[in-house]
């Protein structure tokens, strides 16, 4: 039997075509990322296993693929089979997120940062997903960050920067939805959750949107984290209306409301008088690290979230020994890439030459220089029987014309372009 020679699960092969797209989308993110004085950055894919497994990516750091140390016996992997204990033999591990590294980043080289650090990362991480569709082992993350800002500059950067970011891809029409998670805290204080729960809850909460209030009440009533009486359903459903109407003015505000978080979002709409923002006490963001304001865009015509973020100011501390301030997004660049088309600006023009085998190769190399120094894209294609067979291909690669070369071509003027059609 033939071995496979599909890819992992979970990871996955790019076709020219694939790659091309993918690889426009990332051009205009960093561009608009640039643009908006952000500076990229980049990080090994591993880092050290105790890092990886500190508490700080939740949920994430179970699927956080390990590598084992070099010179393991079999002694060492029957104690480690014996005591359960697989990460003992593991001493790096492949990147989770790209928030982690970052963090290890800025305590690493701090002295060389400036006080305020707006950082681009963009690169590949890797979880033990269960493959399926949409979910993947291997992924882009395309991140910002802000370090060192305490204030509110920081979100509205981030959420300004990503908001053209999606209008440059063609993806306007977004919502931010936002909240913030000591508006989180109060809304479990009120239910009783006792502080060691809280972040199992908050877990329980972030499936909302996938199982709705009422299994959000059952799954809660089951923890047993929600005081006896407590109508978890009927507050959610309020909750989720609530939108706005938390702070207007006309009846008091519930007594579980952070009036100091609340006043901060109320400001960043504020701020942002031009982009639909919705205040939504019920987004969590999986997270735990997040420690104030959190973030997520949603577009009109697509029934999932394009990216999300917000504050994490005690991470770096983990690292450093003393807070700084920390603020990210991320755009889900799985998602998006797929929606975005690639318009002839993005690239140059691609011509095929389909020469005869008698041209000279000499020849053929000076006509194919010619036309790459005037900035086309050029691609040489010996002529074959089935003509048709090899345009359809070229056409599918991104060709937008040919010429057919003879010995009697002797320069790019000569040339008769035809052009390609899909």
């Amino acid at each position: 039997m033939a071995a496979s020679v599909t890819p992992p699960r979970g990871m996955r092969d790019f076709l020219p075509a694939e790659k091309a797209r993918r690889e426009h989308a990332l051009g205009v993110i960093r561009g608009v990322y640039a643009a908006h004085g952000f500076d990229e950055i980049e990080t090994p894919v591993m880092e050290d296993s105790s890092r990886l497994h500190a508490g700080l990516g939740g949920d994430n750091e179970k699927l956080a693929f390990a590598v084992m140390k070099r010179g393991l016996s079999a002694d060492d992997l029957a104690a480690a089979a014996a005591s359960g204990d697989a990460l003992s033999l593991a001493d790096l591990g492949l990147r989770y997120d790209l928030t982690v590294p970052l963090a290890r980043f800025y305590a690493t080289h701090r002295a060389a940062l400036p006080p305020v650090f707006r950082a681009i990362q963009i690169a590949p991480v890797w979880r033990a997903e269960r493959p399926q569709k949409g979910r993947y082992r291997q992924f882009v993350q395309c991140d910002i960050d802000i370090i060192g800002e305490a204030g509110q500059l920081a979100e509205l950067e981030l959420l300004t920067a990503t908001v053209a970011t999606l209008d440059a891809l063609g993806l306007g029409d977004c919502t931010i939805r936002i909240n913030d998670r000591r508006i989180l805290a109060g809304i479990l204080g009120s239910w009783g959750v006792p502080d060691e729960l809280r972040e199992r809850a908050l877990i329980t909460i972030d499936k909302l949107d996938k199982i709705g209030t009422g299994g959000v009440a059952r799954e809660l009533a089951e923890l047993g984290v929600v005081t006896a009486g407590t109508d978890v359903a009927a507050e959610l459903e309020a909750l989720t209306a609530a939108d706005w109407h938390l702070g207007d003015g006309v009846a008091p505000p519930p007594a579980w409301l952070d009036q100091e978080a609340y006043g901060d979002l109320l400001a960043l709409r504020a701020a942002l008088p031009d982009a639909a923002i919705e205040f939504d006490p019920t987004l969590v963001r999986g997270m735990g690290y997040y420690t104030g304001t959190i973030f997520e865009v949603a577009h009109a015509d697509h029934g999932y979230s394009l990216g999300g973020g917000g504050r994490y100011d005690h991470m770096i501390g983990r690292f450093l020994g003393q807070e700084v301030p920390a603020c990210g997004f991320s755009i889900g660049f799985e998602r998006i890439v797929d929606l975005v088309a690639v318009g002839d600006e993005a690239r140059p023009r691609a011509v095929v030459l389909v020469h005869d085998a008698g041209v000279p190769l000499p020849q053929l190399l000076a006509l194919k220089a010619e036309l790459v120094a005037s900035g086309s894209r050029v691609r040489l294609e010996r002529r074959v029987k089935n003509l048709r067979a090899l345009l359809d291909r070229v056409t599918a690669d991104g060709f937008d014309a040919f010429a057919q070369v003879g010995p009697e071509t002797t320069d790019s003027a000569s040339l008769v372009f035809r052009e390609l059609t899909a």
